[in-house]
């Protein structure tokens, strides 16, 4: 068990406290999140605490009179049998009103049947996969869909003129699912595929099928990649091997140019197009508020992303449902408040459908640029008030 890691100076370190709760006037609210903590995926983990705590800056740790608490458990990252045990201590021994977290859908799924026989509201920040909401009647995602971006990137490339597009994703169903979405996008719009090829997840040798994109002489090439090695390695191979000199050009998810990785990525990155829910560079008040609060809190994490921003909008969704039940998180007082709740992100205006308890956003179309010398996803046109397409 972890606690979150928050600036000494800040008088919020109780919001955060694992120990047994002290006798206060009124009854805390206990939050149990499961999060990747260790192994390869800590940077996930540690992007969404900070965005909770970045949220308690400038919220503040009590809503309706309860006090926050946060019991925190780390489920190693795409482990579902050590999330549904982190969920079951959350439950029986912690006694946590809400649980919350759950990075993939493989440990939001492990964990959903129990919410379910507990009667617990669960708010899912990041896993991806379409339905999943679906799965318990108290889930409520506040995240994205992997369709819901993707589809996008598909219908613009098809709407601005690039036809013929070539497909290159990791073999695993997270590519798979993405490689389907950009082609409904792309084929509705009258656009074609004209070669596609997976790749293994783990250290691909990207020459070879860079080569293949080369002499496929495509409009574009579609890309999805675990962020983070993978990306950075291909972008600079595409590069290197003279494809955005033959005008050919690079699209895909957020994924492809997380905030994160931009800077390790480098000037190679500067022109590729992603559609995604939330860039840094979002032109927003309440984005540079954010922004500001998160950096000063956290200098050494230097940018927020995606993850962050979901982390923080879960905490305003579970702010705006206690005040509309007056501080009640049973189950089916929260999830019923939450329905249709209506609420400005960092991101952009955000929404909880009442019928599927999934979140509508705005998907933007970005492209790599420099601002006073450093690399942003700039929007530049988007898609209002999308959902996820898969699920009607």
């Amino acid at each position: 068990m972890k606690s979150l890691r928050l600036a000494p100076a800040l008088a919020i370190a109780a919001a955060i406290g694992l120990s047994a709760p002290t006798a206060r006037a009124a009854e805390p609210l206990r939050v149990g999140l499961v999060l990747p903590l260790s192994g390869t995926f800590t940077d996930y983990g540690r992007q969404m605490q900070n965005g909770i705590a970045t949220w308690i800056k400038q919220h503040g740790d009590v809503i309706e009179g309860r006090k926050l608490e946060f019991v925190v458990k780390d489920d190693g990252g795409i482990a579902p049998e050590k999330a549904k045990k982190a969920a079951q201590e959350l439950i029986v021994r912690d006694k946590v009103d809400i649980l919350a977290g759950f990075a993939f859908t493989a440990s939001a799924m492990a964990v959903a049947p129990l919410a379910k026989a507990s009667d617990k509201p669960m708010i899912v920040m990041n896993a991806s996969s379409s339905g999943i909401t679906a799965a318990p009647p108290t889930m409520i995602r506040v995240g994205q869909t992997l369709a819901q971006i993707t589809e996008p990137a598909g219908a613009w490339a098809a709407k601005t003129g690039r036809k013929k597009v070539y497909t290159l994703v990791a073999d695993v169903t997270a590519g798979q699912d993405a490689e389907k979405a950009f082609a409904r996008g792309l084929t509705a719009g009258g656009g074609e595929i004209v070669g596609s090829v997976r790749v293994p997840a783990q250290n691909p040798d990207f020459a070879p099928f860079i080569q293949r994109i080369k002499d496929a002489k495509p409009q574009a090439v579609f890309v999805w990649l675990p962020p983070g090695e993978a990306t950075i390695a291909f972008i600079k191979g595409f590069n290197e091997r003279g494809l955005s000199q033959e005008g050919i050009e690079l699209l895909g998810t957020g994924d492809l140019t997380d905030d994160l990785g931009l800077e390790a990525t480098g000037d190679q990155a500067l022109g590729v197009i992603t559609t995604g829910h939330y860039s840094m560079a979002h032109d927003s008040a309440l984005n540079k508020a954010f922004v500001a609060d998160y950096t000063g809190l956290f200098p050494n994490d230097k940018r927020p992303n995606f993850l962050s921003v979901s982390a923080y909008d879960g905490l305003a969704v579970i702010e705006a449902a206690l005040k509309k039940t007056k501080g009640d998180a049973s189950a089916g007082a929260f999830v019923e408040a939450a329905k249709g709740l209506t609420l400005e992100s960092p991101r952009g205006p955000i929404e909880i459908d009442p019928e599927t308890r999934d979140i509508v956003q705005t998907i933007h179309v970005r492209k790599v640029e420099k601002i006073d010398g450093k690399l942003f996803n700039v929007e530049f046109d988007g898609f209002e008030r999308a959902k996820d397409p898969v699920v009607k």
